[in-house]
């Protein structure tokens, strides 16, 4: 084994190989931008060097940078994590030429899988089922929509490099193929620099399921059964579980074998996960499934593997890039129980998913037996818009998958995110689910049943609990099973008889009258179930269903006259960088045209024109870093000619 280890990534991930590689003895050297400076990998690491600024095209993902930072400080090995740089075969390459251990599949492996196009191709000559469609290298628009014509709507645009979801657009019908054919390429280009994409059938009701495969150097490949990865937004992974509910032991064997003939087909080494896209429509089927791709690296959702095998996937790798053999023969790996995981995410799911940013005022993760945490960040931490969003991985395992997933609801019950907007209400509701709770979901329950999933606020009681404790008239907040009158302390003011009375608020940064019922003197607060009120360094939260808001007594001198001149000032949704403006002074647009686009975390966010009007001002021109809530576009009402 070597002795010392540099990991090429940030977050999560780098606290999570840090944890092991300790347990084994070795060195660890964290490396880190302008923005990390602070971040808990950074300080759990035994050593960390500064890599560069904040933006990751100059920082995590420059390899020349890594691998200076290795001879620096004298790394005899290199673990890139997930995402940046871990499928990227020239920096596995210019390791190798540097003599540093690359703690992954060799070149030509990740070469091979990394175009799903010519993945696709060496499959089929593998004998590995492959989905229907157009594979091939010419780009033209009209030819691909030709391709996508005969293929049959609905097809799927999905990027030749890269994975998680960015550069894949679903189409219905052929009047849409242009457009997102056209998002599809540019957010290609912006996430992984390579602006191809291939086109391929949609499966109707799909299972995501994937096999974990783990070769040594040896020649030696095993699979670790599966995982499903269904439920799904924007084709990027919510719930992850294993193993995949009805699944049998026919289905497993045969996309077990297929994942493994995967492997050996491109002479892999290390961990890899092979996807797989399964029709759903009557169960699974061992003639019913189609490879995808093949990741060749850590996935984010190795830690159910991890619980339901009773393994260690990131010490495999460390045995396995030390030269050792496979740790366990496949007769010798079992299933025990059932794991479930949900990625926590700073985003907003009422605003169509936008990505948040901010300071984790508050952060609380549950604790217990069959619970898991993963995070790379803690409270006081800032969340920002160069990285992806992601706070936490919440893992559970129980015996059964009932089990785990009452014990995964129990624990979100339990999380409290405090600072930036998050999806912990969506996931409480998601993992709550008939659907999902009944396993018998695809990967379009999400879309589906968005609406039932999205909206909600906190309760007129829980912000009335959060006023009375800025009034000081209650001293310590409680967890409580239901309000019960929290102005139960009596003060100097008191009043007689039954009245209501208004009491002007601001509840995150909105203004706002409650009304509230008086009695023998004191308000009276409805009750209200499974609420909480905290404090935080510059104020009360209200928590409720997974949801906070910041409460504060309105300050009648700080309010703001209302803007009647009927102008409209479209502002940007979320920190990010403007890549595209389709507007200039003097445009007439009508509601709905696109105004501009903001991209934030490798992902696009078109911003529409809210009413018809003329454009009066654009603020800030392409390349244009903005912040959240930034006038981009003013818009003014167009005076209607006059007719007779």
């Amino acid at each position: 084994m070597f002795s010392s280890l540099l990991i090429a990534n940030r977050g999560e991930i780098v606290c999570r190989i840090i944890k092991t590689a300790r347990a084994l003895g070795v060195r660890t050297i964290a490396v880190y931008s302008e923005a990390d400076r602070d971040a808990l990998h950074v300080r759990l690491a035994d050593e960390a060097v500064a890599i560069g600024p904040a933006p990751a095209s100059e920082s995590y993902l420059d390899s020349a940078k890594i691998l200076a930072a290795a001879r620096q400080i004298g790394a005899e090995a290199i673990h890139p994590g997930y995402g940046f740089l871990s499928e990227n075969a020239a920096f596995a390459e210019a390791c190798e030429k540097a003599g540093v251990i690359f703690v992954g599949p060799p070149a030509s492996a990740i070469r091979a899988m990394g175009l799903k196009d010519g993945a696709k191709a060496l499959m089929e000559k593998a004998g590995v089922p492959v989905v229907p469609g157009y594979h091939g290298d010419l780009q033209d628009p009209a030819f691909l929509k030709q391709k996508a014509y005969e293929i049959g709507y609905p097809v799927l645009i999905k990027a030749v490099a890269g994975g998680g979801g960015k550069g894949m657009r679903r189409v219905d019908k052929a009047v849409e193929f242009d457009d997102a054919l056209e998002y599809a390429k540019r957010e290609a280009q912006n996430a992984f620099g390579d602006p191809r994409v291939l086109i391929e059938k949609f499966v109707t009701n799909p299972r995501h399921v994937e096999i974990q495969v783990f070769a040594d150097g040896h020649g030696n490949a095993v699979h670790l059964f599966e995982r499903d990865c269904s439920a799904q937004r924007r084709h990027q992974k919510v719930i992850e579980e294993a193993p995949a509910p009805g699944m049998t032991t026919e289905v497993r064997k045969a996309m077990g074998d297929a994942a493994v003939a995967a492997a050996l087909a491109v002479g892999y080494v290390g961990v890899g996960t092979v996807e797989f896209i399964a029709d759903g429509s009557g169960g699974l089927k061992a003639d019913g499934f189609w490879f995808m791709e093949m990741n060749t690296r850590l996935q984010v959702e190795h830690p159910v593997t991890e619980l339901v095998t009773g393994t260690d996937l990131v010490e495999w790798q460390l045995r396995a890039a030390s030269g050792e053999t496979l740790p366990r023969a496949q007769q010798d790996l079992t299933l025990n129980g059932h794991a479930v995981e949900v990625r926590l995410y700073a985003e907003d799911p009422d605003n169509g998913f936008l990505p948040s940013t901010g300071t984790l005022d508050l952060l609380r993760f549950p604790q217990g037996e069959g619970i898991r945490i993963d995070t790379g960040v803690e409270e006081g931490a800032a969340v920002s818009s160069f990285y992806d969003p992601m706070i936490a991985k919440v893992i559970v395992h129980g015996a059964t998958r009932d089990a785990a997933m009452e014990r995964l609801s129990a624990a979100l019950a339990q999380t409290a995110v405090v600072g930036p907007r998050c999806n912990l209400a969506f996931l409480r509701k998601l993992v709550d689910h008939p659907a999902v709770r009944a396993g018998g979901f695809d990967t379009g329950l999400i879309d589906r049943e968005i609406e039932t999933l999205t909206g909600g606020e906190v309760s007129d009681a829980a912000i009335a609990a959060a006023v009375s404790i800025l009034n000081g008239l209650v001293k310590e907040p409680e967890v409580s099973s239901g309000w019960s009158d929290p102005w139960s302390i009596c003060d100097a003011f008191q009043l007689s008889g039954d009245r209501e009375v208004g009491v002007r608020v601001v509840v995150d940064g909105v203004e706002r009258e409650m009304r509230m019922d008086w009695r023998n003197g004191k308000p009276v607060v409805p009750t209200v179930e499974n609420a909480e009120v905290v404090r935080i360094a510059d104020g009360v939260v209200a928590l409720e269903g997974g949801r906070a808001v910041k409460v504060a007594l309105a300050d009648s001198l700080l309010r703001e006259a209302k803007d009647d001149s009927g102008h409209a000032a479209v502002k940007a949704p979320m920190h990010g960088k403007v890549i595209a403006v389709f507007v200039e002074e003097g445009s007439e647009v009508s509601r709905g045209d696109r105004l501009f686009i903001v991209e934030a975390m490798k992902m696009e966010h078109a911003v529409n024109a809210p009413r018809d009007g003329r454009v009066e001002r654009v603020a800030a021109g392409e390349g244009d870093q903005v912040e959240e809530g930034a006038v981009i576009v003013v818009l003014e009402e167009m005076e209607l000619e006059a007719t007779g």
